[in-house]
């Protein structure tokens, strides 16, 4: 099965990684995305010794040295996964926020896998959440892979952005419906027109998108405002990706993000592929080569 995000050419693919356990996992999804769009991978950890605290007994103070090795196993394990693809690793000197923003400056997509801290009351972690808010490039946060099984979900703005974009071609390349959903607001005014309005709106929106890619099943879904907590959990844990402009506000950002982490009886919440306003999605590659499934 193919892969499913899109990079913006020959930017490179930045991915984040950390010492806990399994936490090298994320690097097998940047490096299959890096050699399905035939760009570089960057491999980002930053070095806790300036920004987390030291502590006070000598033996438990990070070393440098574990960043590097960690690094150093990251780029094998990309290299192994992804032959091809040229890797680079960064020891960064700032905090993991600091340097995954920065490097998004120059990426076509940046890979952070979620880390749990219940004490925040959310299962993405403090960098993930804070880098979801501020990243320049689209941002995939992986939460578990969902077994190929579940459409591709797509909020919708009802205008044509890349968000649109992305999730159709995320559609296509899995062989998956389409879940598109759009919100009409309540209560502002005459409901019928309101809703006809926002109706019509997204029938444009994936109308034109539809074009380009004629083979992908489109499911229409019009919420109000107020069906929107329960849609967003319910396509988090039944669809393969959720994909969703970050808008101004964030305030669907926050959202996904407090969304409770599954238990082990229930099903893994999906990737999240998040949009920054304002990214136009220009030459986008039609990259035709199969790569590893991690969804």
């Amino acid at each position: 099965m193919h892969s499913v995000v899109s990079v913006e050419e020959k930017l490179p693919v930045v991915v984040g990684v950390d010492d806990v356990p399994d936490g090298l996992q994320i690097v097998d999804i940047a490096a299959t995305e890096a050699a399905r769009v035939g760009v570089p991978l960057r491999i980002v950890h930053a070095w806790p010794g300036r920004h987390g605290g030291m502590p006070r007994h000598r033996a438990l103070r990070p070393d440098p040295a574990d960043g590097r090795h960690l690094l150093d196993l990251a780029s094998l394990r990309a290299r192994r996964v992804a032959p091809g693809v040229t890797v680079r690793t960064e020891l960064a000197d700032d905090s993991a926020a600091e340097a995954l923003i920065r490097h998004s400056g120059r990426a076509g997509l940046l890979v952070l896998r979620h880390r749990d801290e219940s004490t925040l009351g959310h299962g993405w972690g403090s960098t993930a959440a804070y880098v979801a808010h501020h990243s320049h490039c689209p941002l995939l946060v992986f939460r578990g892979a969902t077994g190929g099984q579940g459409p591709v979900v797509v909020a919708t703005s009802g205008r044509p952005t890349a968000t649109v974009g992305s999730a159709f071609e995320a559609a296509s390349r899995a062989g998956c419906p389409l879940a598109a959903a759009h919100v009409w607001t309540t209560g502002s005014g005459d409901d019928d027109t309101e809703r006809r309005s926002a109706e019509e709106r997204m029938r444009r929106t994936l109308a034109r998108a539809a074009r380009t890619w004629p083979d992908v099943i489109v499911n229409r879904l019009l919420l109000s405002d107020a069906d929107v907590p329960y849609t967003v959990e319910r396509a988090s844990r039944r669809g393969r990706l959720l994909v969703a402009g970050r808008g101004h506000k964030g305030w669907l950002v926050e959202m996904l993000y407090h969304i409770g982490r599954s238990s082990p009886s229930e099903r893994r919440l999906c990737p999240v592929l998040l949009i920054p306003p304002g990214w136009s999605g220009v030459g986008l590659p039609r990259a035709t080569v199969a790569g590893t499934s991690w969804f």
